[in-house]
């Protein structure tokens, strides 16, 4: 599988050490990765759907000194979908106020009916993007339901309603921003960890410097601003097992055999 890499702080932070570390792991996930900045109210992506030790502009990224307040970063494993641009992490996408949602995921998506409809819509391939198209897609129907008063709270509210519609039978592990908070998830035990010091919060699949590392909460969603814990979904039941025969399926039916 993939794996994810995120901070929220309330001031940038150096993360070279940090994201020299991250990207090594390609030896294992050499279908693409990716890096999306999100300070300033703005969001910048880099990204290639090559093996990040093989990339010479990536080499290159990290040699400048990286300082960021809100950051994610992704290394991709494909399960579904070939190894292109369209396919590789992160994906964004803006909402009829204009706000740029940006997410990077961990998992396989198996059972989501109301995912389907967009593997006729989506640029790529992967059950990722789709996630991040239902999301917005949601969002704007509550902006037009609303007649624009959506308010922040409801926004994470919504979040967490999609996290719980999804989360059954698949695994979900994302990191997801919507330019205003941080909002991570996890439901398979052993597959995403934090680091939390001085106002900055790291996220990575697996812990990767020091001894200050604790594994986040499985089964509910958490909401960051600016390194700040602001919400703490209700648990769900909804763990991922790995099921070899289910993988087996999906994989069958994605080749049409």
């Amino acid at each position: 599988m993939c794996e994810l890499f995120g901070v929220t702080a309330n001031r940038r932070v150096n993360i070279n050490e940090l994201l020299g570390m991250f990207f090594s792991h390609s030896v294992e996930h050499r279908n693409g990765w990716g890096l999306a900045f999100l300070d300033d109210a703005s969001v910048s992506i880099e990204k290639e759907p090559v093996r990040a030790s093989d990339s010479f502009y990536l080499r290159n990224r990290l040699t400048g000194r990286i300082e960021t307040a809100r950051c994610m970063a992704h290394i991709r494993k494909a399960t579904m979908g070939e190894v292109s641009f369209n396919n590789t992490h992160p994906f964004s996408r803006r909402d009829e106020a204009g706000r740029c949602w940006v997410l990077v995921h961990n998992g396989t998506i198996f059972e989501a009916p109301v995912l389907s409809s967009y593997q006729y819509k989506q640029e790529g391939q992967t059950d990722s993007e789709r996630i991040l198209m239902y999301i917005v897609d949601e969002v704007n129907k509550h902006y037009e339901d609303e007649m624009n008063s959506f308010d922040v709270n409801e926004r994470i509210r919504l979040v967490d309603r999609i996290v719980k519609k999804l989360a059954p039978e698949n695994k979900l592990n994302i990191i997801l921003y919507d330019g205003d908070y941080f909002y991570v998830h996890k439901n398979e035990e052993g597959t995403l960890y934090k680091s939390e010091k001085n106002g900055a919060v790291i996220f990575s699949t697996h812990p990767l410097k020091g001894d200050s590392w604790e594994e986040v909460p499985g089964n509910q969603l958490f909401v960051y601003k600016d390194g700040e814990l602001i919400y703490e979904g209700k648990k769900h039941p909804y763990s991922y097992v790995q099921d070899p025969e289910k993988m087996k399926l999906l994989y069958l039916g994605f080749a049409g055999l």
